[in-house]
Formats: structure tokens, sequence, C-alpha cells
């Protein structure tokens, strides 16, 4: 017997549920690269929890500005993991939904295991140099099937990206080759350590750290969260 074609409210709920396991399984996947680079580090160079650790320096990136902040969700991304890049889309759907009450902030983790993440985390940190981060940040996410993966140096095409941002390239040169702006990408990731982060994306609401399940899970804990 040929089974008929489910219905399509049957076949689009399937869908979002098999793009939220594959989504999982990625993450799992970053994780699981972090744990198997960051094992056999001596103790002196693993970074180790001291209570210094903060989720939100005075530098941080806040994409959002809320009048009256009612909630904060900070995200420790991979600019070229591919998890971050499939849930970029659901963060700008709830930025625009929850940025007049929720502060949106970004917060860099490049892994070991992505060729061109620091690069990308480079090339974010200097557009913000000249306010364009979060410009350069949906760039890098939009584009980044182009260039994830590649072994070679993805550094000229983050320049032209920045050139199509119009910024002024001598200050965007100065400020990738500025040990600063790498010391600035640095403090993010100990930071992300010492807080427990060991893959990306990791998001933290009010402080705690988010278990995702689905996207109607997370819409509801930030819903829960600006009541």
């Amino acid at each position: 017997m040929v089974s008929s074609p489910a219905p399509p409210r049957d076949s689009a709920r399937l869908a979002r549920k098999v793009t939220w396991i594959v989504l999982a399984l990625i993450v799992a996947g970053c994780a699981a690269w972090y744990s198997v680079l960051t094992l056999g580090k001596s103790p002196e160079s693993a970074s180790q929890p001291g209570g210094s650790e903060q989720l939100v320096r005075t530098d941080s990136h806040r994409l959002t500005s809320p009048a009256v902040e009612k909630a904060q969700l900070v995200e420790f991304l991979d600019f070229e993991c591919p998890s971050c890049g499939s849930i970029h889309p659901v963060v700008e759907e709830f930025k625009a939904e929850f940025g007049d009450r929720i502060t949106f902030v970004h917060r860099h983790f490049p892994l070991s295991a992505h060729p061109n993440s620091g690069q990308a985390a480079l090339a974010a940190e200097a557009a913000g140099q000249q306010g364009q981060y979060q410009q350069m940040a949906d760039r890098l996410f939009e584009t980044q099937s182009q260039w994830a993966g590649n072994q070679a140096s993805q550094a000229p095409l983050f320049r032209t990206y920045a050139e199509q941002l119009g910024l002024d390239l001598s200050r965007f040169d100065a400020a990738v080759a500025d040990p600063g702006t790498e010391e600035r990408i640095l403090a993010d990731v100990a930071d992300g350590k010492a807080l427990g982060v060991t893959g990306t994306p990791t998001f933290f609401l009010d402080g705690e750290k988010l278990t995702l399940t689905t996207k109607a899970d997370f819409r509801q804990k930030l819903a829960d969260a600006v009541k």
C-alpha cells in the first residue's frame, strides 16, 4: 500500500523538528572538537576559573539598547561555526521581537578547529572600532558558506567586506594588526572558559546558561524573561 503524503502542516512541523535536531548535533560536534583540542594542555596553558570572569564587560558588543532593560541575552560565538551561522537568523528574528526589552550581547569564542574563526573575529573587532561591528558580523554569517573551512587565510576576503561597508581601510588594517585587538578577543575567550563555555553557540539569559531544544522553547524563555 502506498502511503499518502503528509498534510502540509505536518510536513512543516517535521521540517522544523529536523532543523533543530541537526542544529543540536552541530553544536554537540563543535563542543566535542573543542574538548579534543583542549585536552592534553598543561595546567599553565589552560584557562582556569579564577573568580574574575565577567559575563559582560564594559566593551562587550551590545546589539540592542532598550530604554528599559528587562533581560539580557549573551551569546558566545564563532563566526566560522556552522551552528552559529544556522541560528543567526533566529537570533535576528528575536532581536526584532524583543530588542526593546532585552539587551542582546555578542562575545567572541573562536574555536581552534575553525582555521579562519580568529581572523573573522579580528575583522569584526576592527569594524567595531569604526562603529560597524553588527554590519561586519552580519556579513560574516551571511557569507559563511563561501569561506568557512578554507585552510587558506580569508583575511583578504574579510578586508573586501570592510571596503564594501565603506570603512577606512587604513584604520581597519591597523586595528587588525594591533595586538590589543587580539587581546580584546582573548579576554572574551578567557571569560567564556571560566564561565563553562565549551562550544558555540552558548547562550546565557540573565546569567543562566541555556539548554535549547526548539525555536519555540528559545522564544518562550525570552518571553518569560521579560514578563
